[in-house]
């Protein structure tokens, strides 16, 4: 019995002709030479001796001469038996590795800063049909075997099995152990995917291969694999692929290219990482050549990816505009531009490359369309190029449509650059003209550069303009006022303006710093400490090492001494900077006392610290180690997705301020110094570069802990369930279910995603709130408590069914 139509010679045990080194990566061996190929061939070699950027023009010209669209053949390639996976390669466990959170900041480019593709480029995303399907699996018939109770074992089976949930599949099949074999199971795998019952198929297969009786099929995982990247399940699908790599085969162009697809297709950000990082392992580690419509793909989700996925792809988008020009494609209109469109978004613009992509598509016979245009301009905008942005700006006015808002704001900024404030102002009306009312970047650019140029009464009235439209956010434009009052010594506006913006916008650090600064500055003392007293008691904005600095600068400047003695027990207490020009007079102030002001102080960790450490490592905390394991990194990682770690990250920041690099600072990342004083963590959480659960973590499991675990790793279903995620052993999984047993919490736990799951399901998450409750930050008790749904990262935490998984640890197996 096949388990497809299409014919095929070739037995999975005999598809490996060589084998290689995974790490060297050697060119793939090809089959046969066509021209193409040839030629192809004599273009890639050259391209280790020419630079990428200077090269592509003489290769577009000769593919020019013999564009084919010639499909390599499908092949498996052996790998060295006993394989080492490498740190490149990703395994299915990165796919939701990390926690919500986004840190507060203002993008002056977000109001219509979308790629506007042409209507047929990319449109058809899977044209896998095309490709050679899945290699056959071969198996024999029912009426085939021998044995008459044999025969009637797997008919039953095959009718059982999908009518059940995982754990009674697991229970059936674990009660047939003693009479089943591969052959048997592979029929029960394929009878399942021919009735369309993948899910079971899959957990039938998984189960197969924890038998002592187990010899990998490659047909047969091929095949799953396919089946679940057609219906989009990414997580299965990349499991299966991983399994046939760490086998020592190559899995086939059509399991390549479904797997691509089914990260594409999924809303998670974190899968178009996986996805570019499968497509380049389909060329470099397979040897194959993707169709065009997958390069098309990719390119298009990198251009509609998050804002920051402009800077971070832009290498992965010169590869693939790379692999499609010594592939002999015809370039689409809108890869070019969607490439100028990246290069116009980095910090430091490639001008040469610009001007050799517009002089390609100038060659190829292609307009320079609206993107390209507002892409040129945005780069002329973060150069000061005036002359290149005025003719840039003539081309917009005579394609006769539309000229986008953010245009006329890069367009201001050009002028900014050179100081020219007022043409920036003409820019700012000739945009209220066109579309009635400013955009809020043009706004906020335009109150920005008046502000720089101290063109106060200009600033003030749009500013007024901006509150009257109803806009958001006004914060930055706030500060940039405050900022100009305070240099221009305006103290009564910059006052004004602070309650103003108090009124108009949640509370902000950076707003009460400014006019914190403005009442030391003017010798308020009184009103200041108000005002710092309000920061602490401010969840949202706290206090921080600037706060504190500037209040002591103005109890030493009032020698207020024993006022900032206090302030200065609390920089000590917080382990906060103390700015050097502070220093001096400080000790003078302590030498009666006989204490010296030493800077930076000892590093030590408090209790709550070290308990906050704790739960952060069992929820994904990674700890980096030197060479010789004598000074140790915390690498907090956050996903910028969602809300709670942005309240999570400002906690962090304030809690470990003095062990943070703040030099290193991301919005999805946070380090701390490198020190020997994490050597007990690194140990029991991190012993030899990988995560494990410690021992003793049954004692030190307090709810302080929990609820930082919780916050860090932890999800809400819309159920209302709460799961934690931790990666280490089974052993140490079941030190932490009975130790929460013991606080009379029931749970249940799934292996999925290289990630162990402990689910608190129905009252047990009610229990489990209520004893974390206290420890919980305010600003996240909504989010986080089980009565109420939360949107945060919904998409991950659902997916883990804790009534369709193969694996189940609940109270009785712990006991």
């Amino acid at each position: 019995m096949q388990l497809n139509n299409t014919s095929s010679n070739s037995n999975s045990k005999h598809q490996s002709p060589f084998i290689f080194l995974l790490s060297s990566f050697p060119p793939p061996i090809k089959p046969y030479l066509t021209p193409m190929r040839t030629a192809l061939s004599f273009l890639r070699s050259l391209s280790t001796s020419i630079p990428i950027h200077h090269r592509r023009l003489a290769t577009h010209r000769t593919l020019s001469l013999f564009i084919t669209t010639h499909q390599p053949q499908t092949k498996t390639t052996r790998l060295p038996l006993f394989h080492t996976r490498s740190g490149s390669q990703n395994s299915v466990s990165n796919i939701v590795e990390q926690l919500a959170g986004e840190d507060e900041h203002w993008d002056f480019e977000k109001d219509n800063e979308s790629f506007n593709f042409d209507a047929c480029f990319g449109s058809s995303v899977d044209d896998s049909k095309s490709l050679k399907a899945s290699p056959t699996v071969d198996v024999k018939e029912l009426e085939e075997l021998p044995e008459q109770w044999r025969r009637s074992k797997l008919a039953w089976l095959c009718k059982e099995l999908p009518s059940h949930k995982p754990a009674t599949l697991i229970r059936i099949l674990n009660a047939q152990r003693k009479w089943v074999n591969q052959d048997d199971i592979t029929y029960v795998v394929v009878h399942c995917l021919r009735i369309r019952e993948n899910e079971t198929g899959f957990r039938v297969y998984k189960w197969m291969m924890q038998q002592h009786w187990f010899r990998f099929d490659f047909s047969l995982a091929t095949k799953l694999a396919d089946l679940m990247g057609k219906e989009r399940k990414y997580l299965k699908c990349r499991e299966v692929f991983d399994d046939i790599i760490n086998h020592g085969l190559i899995p086939t162009d059509y399991t390549f290219h479904i797997l691509i697809i089914s990260y594409l297709s999924s809303s998670n950000r974190v899968c178009l990482d996986e996805a570019c990082v499968i497509y380049n392992r389909m060329i470099q580690l397979g040897g194959y050549s993707p169709r065009l419509n997958l390069h098309n793909s990719l390119f298009k989700a990198i251009l509609t990816a998050r804002e920051d996925a402009s800077k971070r792809f832009l290498s992965q988008a010169e590869f693939i505009f790379d692999q499609m020009v010594t592939s002999g494609f015809k370039i689409h209109k809108d890869i070019y531009s969607g490439l100028i469109w990246l290069h116009s978004y980095q910090d430091k613009i490639d001008k040469e490359r610009m001007a050799s992509l517009r002089d390609e598509m100038q060659l190829c016979g292609i307009e320079e369309n609206k993107e390209v245009l507002v892409s040129v301009l945005r780069a002329c905008s973060k150069e000061g190029d005036v002359e290149e942005a005025e003719k840039t700006w003539k081309k917009l006015v005579n394609l006769n449509q539309n000229i986008p808002s953010q245009a006329y704001v890069y367009k201001m900024e050009v002028y900014a650059k050179i100081g020219e404030y007022m043409k920036s102002f003409e820019v700012f009306k000739s945009l209220q003209e066109q579309f009635g009312s400013a955009s809020t970047s043009g706004f906020h650019k335009v109150i920005e550069v008046l502000c720089k140029a101290q063109a106060a009464e200009l600033a003030e009235s749009v500013m007024k303009d901006f509150v009257e439209s109803g806009k958001k956010p006004l914060m930055p434009s706030f500060i940039n006022l405050m900022d100009m009052y305070f240099t221009t010594d305006k103290h009564d506006k910059l006052e004004h303006a602070f309650f103003q913006s108090l009124e108009k916008c949640r509370p902000n650090r950076t707003i009460y710093n400014i006019y914190l600064k403005s009442l030391v500055h003017i010798g308020n003392l009184e009103k200041a400490e108000e005002i710092l007293r309000q920061m602490q008691n401010l969840e949202d904005v706290g206090v921080d090492s600037k706060s504190c600095n500037t209040i002591l600068r103005g109890y030493l400047d009032g020698r207020e001494y024993v006022k900032a003695e206090k302030i200065y027990a609390l920089m000590k207490e917080k382990k906060y900077h103390i700015d050097p020009d502070l220093i001096e007079n400080l000790e003078r102030v302590l030498s009666s006392n006989e204490e010296l002001v030493k800077n930076p102080v000892t590093l030590k960790l408090s209790k709550e610290q070290r308990e906050a450490l704790v739960g952060l490592l069992l929820g994904g905390l990674k700890i980096e180690s030197d060479e010789e394991r004598k000074n140790h990194m915390l690498v907090f990682k956050f996903n910028e997705n969602s809300g709670a770690h942005k309240v999570l990250k400002r906690c962090i920041c304030n809690e470990y301020n003095e062990w943070l690099d703040l030099c290193n600072e991301k919005d999805d990342r946070l380090t701390t110094i490198s020190h020997s004083y994490f050597g007990f963590y690194a140990d029991q959480f991190w012993p030899k570069g990988q995560p494990v659960i410690p021992k003793l973590i049954h004692r030190w499991l307090s709810p302080r802990v929990l609820a930082y675990w919780y916050m860090y790793g932890g999800y809400k279903t819309s159920s209302g369930d709460i799961l934690l995620k931790v990666k280490g052993s089974e052993d140490g999984v079941s030190r932490i279910v009975k130790a929460l047993q013991k606080k009379s919490l029931t749970c249940k736990v799934k292996h999925k995603g290289g990630f162990f799951w402990i689910g608190l399901l129905g009252s047990n998450s009610i229990w489990f709130w209520k004893l974390v409750d206290p420890y919980i930050l305010g600003d996240l008790k909504g989010r986080l408590k089980p009565e109420h749904l939360s949107s945060d990262l919904k998409e991950e935490s659902e997916a883990i069914d804790f009534d369709r998984n193969d694996f189940d640890y609940s109270e009785d197996a712990a006991s």
